[in-house]
């Protein structure tokens, strides 16, 4: 089975007090540390299970500049076998224009599987798993948190609104968006990563792929990223049971609810 994993490097945002840009398009990124989306942390090790079962090869693919191939080398090192980095220079590009990109550079490449995270976790938009599946007219699942591999078929169990589970079977080739909780991600050893440093990763310039400007031109534009106002925090409510029940009922009352 030939699976091919598209991974993101993104800011690490926890703990961390956000600023915004001066274009007011973005968060401040300078000093912030980088690690490997967390969903699709959960993807390649789904890939890397599949191969140590089914056999085949596994391919890591980024879009991004010369230190983004830190997660190509980290998806390497966790049993990938080839990665790629598609280069987009000073481009700005949206959900639509990543589909695309990685739809032109996956394509030609063998592939039965594509697995990609649920989302990003700096644009939490979701859009380029699915996207890219409707461009390349695949079989697709999203929000998978079960799977199981079969002749020619998956067995996949996705989340469903509401804390319900749903169980289908998709027929290969096919993209499958993962979920986190999917697996346990291995441990990256110090070893893994020195043989990760002889395999091959390749790179494409955004250039040669020969994309028209109308295909790679924002569909979705950001008008500005702020901060949420600050709030006044919770109101502790004391007295006796009754007195808090009335006060309760106040302050429902006053927000419009209704008791049904």
């Amino acid at each position: 089975m030939d699976i091919i994993v598209c991974v993101k490097r993104v800011p690490f945002t926890q703990e961390v007090d956000l600023e915004i840009d001066p274009e007011l398009k973005d968060i401040d990124r300078e000093d912030l540390a980088y690690v490997i989306n967390d969903w699709d942390h959960y993807a390649i090790e789904a890939a890397v299970r599949l191969q140590e079962e089914r056999g085949g090869t596994v391919t890591a693919v980024t879009l991004g500049t010369e230190e983004d191939e830190e997660v190509l080398r980290r998806c390497l090192a966790m049993g990938a076998d080839r990665a790629f980095r598609i280069d987009p220079g000073e481009r700005r590009l949206d959900g639509a224009g990543v589909a695309r990109i990685l739809a032109k550079v996956i394509g030609p490449l063998p592939h039965d599987l594509i697995l990609t995270g649920v989302q990003a976790e700096d644009d939490n938009q979701g859009l380029v798993g699915i996207m890219m599946a409707e461009i390349l007219g695949l079989n697709h699942a999203a929000v998978v948190t079960g799977l199981e591999a079969g002749e020619g078929e998956l067995l996949v169990r996705c989340e469903l609104e509401g804390g319900v589970d749903e169980r289908s079977k998709i027929r290969l080739p096919a993209l499958l968006t993962v979920q986190t909780g999917l697996n346990e991600p291995r441990y990256v050893s110090i070893m893994g990563i020195k043989k990760a440093a002889k395999k091959p990763l390749e790179v494409v310039e955004l250039a040669d792929l020969g994309l028209e400007e109308t295909e790679l031109a924002p569909r979705t534009i950001i008008e500005e990223v702020y901060l949420p106002p600050e709030t006044g925090g919770a109101e502790m409510i004391t007295g006796d049971p009754a007195q808090v029940a009335e006060t309760l009922l106040s302050l429902l009352k006053e927000k419009g609810v209704r008791a049904s």
